[in-house]
């Protein structure tokens, strides 16, 4: 292969690959807008909603283990295009149901779909992040959160004036076209082989041993403290303004803003962050920034004060997620995704439900607290595990 030639296929999966990661993000908060529209619809509660909504976490955390199998078998591209096409098809599904029973069905595919791409797109940057020797994860992670922060903001536009259901099939025609294109290519692109692996003989699949399994694990928990925040921000930060803090409905909703947007910033200048500082440094400062915002977002008196907290906390656990997952997988390719995906996406749901739990026996300010906690946690898992070579 021409002196060239490699580096340039590089370039264009890495492109490929932003674009998957971009889609996903614009599919799900395309979806995520319309949840009080389809909420009318069924006829659902709060409590029944809830039960529904709670099949989207059940069908993406019981395929995430098995997509790392899948990708192993299959490859992490192949898997990838199946599941983009699977996601946009699912995504028109909620605005045909008109039972909360029906819903849950259907948001047990779209949630498998949604934790089957992710552990495939991220099995893949895993072996590009080796193969280029830059860190690039968090750029991936910054499309994402680009996709999603743009399919919020359109959904938010035409919700008054274009029906869910129309609304959710221009989602499916949207991801197919585009998966049709990026998959395409994708499917093209050979899988890059990490360097550790050149050694290995062909189709001798790695077998982690105890300690590499353990830590993994201790990854899957950094990627759980900064979810953890990440969802207990986005269903109770608003209500904290607002009800602690006497802000409007408008300025409340803000908050979450605020703090997405400064995750995003944070995510596309984790590149050079890494590269300056190392991921034990980057992961040990970005916990205990995440930490400090957070403090101050959850006790700050002043409504400017809490904004700033949160937008800091949002810049504090920008790269936690992304470290983390690259860490597991160079060490147990697309299980170790698996795993630390699985745990990440637990500690999301046990975000708002303990923050719930928290606020009712003490108040919502001290529960939310427990953000800036385990944010501490994870720098200081960051520090312990600093040695921790990849084999």
């Amino acid at each position: 292969m021409p002196g060239g030639r490699p580096r340039t296929d590089l370039s264009r999966l890495r492109t490929v690959l932003t674009v998957f990661f971009a889609l996903d993000g614009f599919v799900f908060a395309g979806w995520v807008v319309r949840i009080p529209a389809i909420k009318q619809q069924t006829g659902a509660s709060a409590t029944t909603l809830g039960l529904a909504l709670l099949c989207v976490s059940a069908g993406a955390v019981v395929t995430m283990m098995l997509t790392g199998r899948l990708c192993r078998r299959y490859g992490s591209h192949q898997v990838t295009v199946a599941c983009a096409v699977l996601l946009s098809l699912s995504v028109a599904l909620p605005p045909l149901t008109h039972s909360v029973t029906a819903l849950g069905a259907v948001l047990l595919l779209f949630g498998a779909a949604y934790g089957g791409i992710n552990v495939a797109f991220n099995s893949a940057a895993v072996d590009l992040v080796a193969a280029l020797r830059r860190p690039v994860m968090p750029s991936f992670h910054a499309a994402f959160s680009l996709g999603g922060m743009i399919g919020a903001g359109l959904g938010g536009l035409v919700a008054g004036s274009v029906s869910p259901t129309r609304h959710l099939l221009g989602l499916t025609v949207v991801g197919l076209l585009v998966t049709a294109v990026a998959g395409r290519a994708l499917l093209r692109l050979e899988p890059p082989v990490p360097p550790e692996r050149e050694r290995t003989a062909p189709g001798t699949p790695r077998r982690p041993d105890r300690r590499t399994r353990a830590l993994v694990v201790v990854f899957g928990l950094i990627a759980l403290c900064t979810a953890y925040g990440e969802g207990a921000l986005a269903d109770w930060g608003a209500l904290h303004l607002e009800q602690d803090l006497h802000a409007s409905p408008g300025t409340a909703a803000i908050g979450y803003s605020c703090f997405a947007l400064a995750m995003t910033l944070g995510r596309l200048s984790g590149t050079t962050l890494l590269e300056r500082l190392g991921r034990t440094r980057t992961v040990v400062a970005g916990g205990a920034t995440a930490a400090a915002g957070m403090l101050l977002g959850a006790l700050a008196p002043a409504l400017w004060a809490a904004l700033l907290g949160f937008a800091v906390a949002g810049l504090g656990l920008a790269n936690l997620f992304p470290v983390a997952v690259e860490r597991a997988g160079a060490l147990a390719g697309p299980t170790g995704v698996a795993t630390a995906s699985t745990l990440g996406y637990g500690g999301m749901l046990l975000g708002p439900p303990a923050i719930g739990f928290m606020a009712d026996w003490f108040s919502l300010p001290a529960a939310l607290t427990s953000v800036a906690v385990l944010a501490a946690v994870a720098a200081v898992i960051g520090l312990v595990t600093r040695n921790a070579a990849v084999k």
